[in-house]
């Protein structure tokens, strides 16, 4: 499942307003994951409202923020790394218009009804990280996703063996 966004959301009004907020499909929730922790570099508190957004019923608690907050320090460049183009030797910059590649869970019947799991790739690991998603009321909701958040290889400018 493929989905392009023609920009990534630099406010919330923005992110609010992104044609992708459309839940009903995965692949949306996804991309919009992304741009949300990409709003949460620029802007904390937006990006929390984003994620809320993207959480339905369950907003962030104070440990998730905090294990958010802990993940991404000092890791700008994570959010991005998933999109199509995007490698370490060109800093995770991914190609433009913003493709993000959303796999199918080759293991599905492990999963029970009301959620899905998809993954992601990223040039900066050697597997496919998934991202557990939970249906209510027709949209599909962040359920799991701290895998996207594990660390990957750190861009080449970053390295200093690279």
């Amino acid at each position: 499942m493929l989905i392009t966004l023609n920009q990534i959301p630099v406010n919330i009004q923005e992110f609010q307003t992104c044609p992708q907020l459309d839940l009903s499909k995965p692949e949306n929730t996804c991309a919009m994951f992304l741009c949300a922790l990409q709003l949460y570099i620029k802007d904390k508190d937006a990006g929390v409202e984003a994620m809320n957004m993207l959480r339905g019923p369950r907003p962030m608690a104070p440990y998730d923020i905090q294990f958010l907050r802990d993940r991404l320090r000092d890791k700008p460049y994570l959010p991005l790394a998933y999109f199509e183009g995007a490698t370490p030797q060109n800093n995770y910059t991914p190609a433009q218009p913003y493709v993000l590649n959303v796999l199918p869970d080759p293991r599905s019947q492990d999963i029970e009804a009301g959620y899905i799991r998809v993954f992601l790739k990223t040039a900066g690991a050697d597997a496919q990280r998934p991202v557990k998603l939970r249906e209510k009321g027709g949209q599909w909701y962040l359920w799991e996703y701290s895998s996207i958040l594990s660390g990957i290889r750190i861009p080449v400018k970053d390295d200093p063996w690279g």
